[in-house]
This record gives structure tokens, sequence and C-alpha cells, in this order.
């Protein structure tokens, strides 16, 4: 997962989602970490090299900055192949869709998994259109699901998410202010944070997107956007909307 902001938004909306111990790791394994880059603002975050990083036990975040090299086929695979928990967003889920058998791997897949494309990487991973899949986002979140064996979160005004049953849910909250650049990256690393924290694919998914969708509508309703919101405002609301959710200082449309 190349050096990137992209990475350290979606490693601080894992460690504000309550993840705990965050890594953010690079597959660049023979470069230094360039220090510039490291998240000088968020000390708690750790950076890791691939080649010598022990993914064993961890829920994995893969995709955002992961580029398209033979090295991130290998990282994304082994991921895959990983008895643990995972999400898969943004390079991972186009690395996927060119690879049929990536796909297959990702479908015979026992442990949890999440991926969150919008609508293009969703008409990748489907060989259609974005045109296609926007005229009835709900048949293809559901027929990307089953494909994939996944739990699907289709990003988007309304948010669909489904599963490989057939069900799917309009996910309520959110505004305009979430369409900027790595406010996707944030919702992964909360999907990822969530499943950390023991809940199953699917709660974790209608929760990390309705909390995403909850902090956005609070910054708005305190000023702060839709115009101009940043990424970089998200995870600290992520993470007040998710004390006061489980304080039952909030209720759950």
């Amino acid at each position: 997962m190349a050096w990137s902001a992209r990475r350290c938004w979606r490693a601080r909306g894992a460690l504000y989602g309550g993840a705990g111990r965050v890594f953010a790791v690079t597959i660049d394994a023979a470069d230094p970490v360039p220090m510039p880059l490291w998240d000088s603002s968020q000390p708690e975050l750790m950076f890791r090299p691939s080649g010598s990083f022990d993914i064993g036990g961890r829920v994995l975040v893969l995709g955002p900055g992961m580029g398209d090299s033979n090295e991130a086929m290998r990282v994304l695979g082994h991921g895959i192949d990983a008895a643990q928990p995972i999400v898969v967003d943004a390079d991972g889920l186009n690395l996927i869709a060119a690879s049929a058998e990536l796909g297959t791997r990702v479908s015979r897949r026992r442990a949890e998994t999440i991926l969150t494309p919008h609508p293009l990487e969703a008409a990748r991973l489907l060989g259609s259109s974005a045109a296609e899949v926007q005229a009835d986002r709900l048949a293809a979140a559901r027929d990307l699901a089953r494909r994939m064996q996944a739990v699907v979160v289709l990003k988007g005004a309304g948010t669909v998410l489904a599963r490989p049953d057939g069900e799917v849910v309009i996910n309520p909250t959110g505004n305009p202010g979430l369409a900027t650049g790595g406010s996707g990256d944030v919702l992964a690393g909360v999907c990822g944070a969530l499943l950390a924290q023991g809940w199953p694919a699917w709660e974790a998914a209608m929760g990390a997107v309705w909390m995403h969708g909850a902090a956005a509508d609070r910054l708005v309703d305190a000023g702060v956007g839709p115009i101009g919101m940043t990424a970089g405002e998200l995870p600290a609301a992520v993470r007040q909307t998710l004390n006061d959710l489980v304080a039952g200082r909030l209720p759950v449309a």
C-alpha cells in the first residue's frame, strides 16, 4: 500500500473507530519509510513495510494507495487467503476486477469479508458500466454480494449494503459533504475498526456506514460543511458519534 495521505485517512478512521493498535503498511519494502510522510500529528499510528510485517491475527484493510504492481498483487492475494476478517477498497477492488482468480479466492473465503466499492469499481467487478450500476443500485449490490460471497457497501447517495443471501438496506445518514477525496478511506478504516472489535461483517458494515454518515451530519449541524468538508475532519466526528451511540445518547434512525 504505497505511501499516501489516503493511508493516513484509513488508518485514522480505524484508530478513531476504536481499533486500538493500528499499523499502516507499505508494499514498497525495499524503500525506507519517508519521514515527511509519517503522520506526525497522529504518532499513535505505526508504519511498517510489508516485507517484515506479520499479518497473522490482524484485521486487514486492503486497497487504498496500494497501486497495481506485482508486489501489490502478492500482498492482496496474501490478505485474501488469510484466515481473518478483511475489508477491500479502492486499488484492491480494481486488482480483483482485473483477476478472475483473485475474485474466485475472495468468494471462497470463510472469514468475514467486506467490499466497499463506488459505482465505477462495482461496475469493473461486475463487468458492466457505472451507468448500469446506478440504474439499479440495489440489484447491482445484490449481484456483487452474491458473486463475491461478501458483504458489499455500494457507496454513493443512499449507500446500499447487501449480503450474499440477497438482503439489502439503504443507509439513511450522510450528506453531499462526503463526496470529498479520502472520505471512503475513512469509511474503510471504520469498517476495519468494528471488525477488530468483534462485530460480524454485516453489522460492522451497517454500523460503519451509519456512523460515517452521522458524523458528516454532525459536522454540518456544527457549521462545518457540507461545502468544504474534508476527510480529515471525519475521524474525530466518527469517534464522538460512536461514543454517543454506545452511551445511548443518539437515536438510531
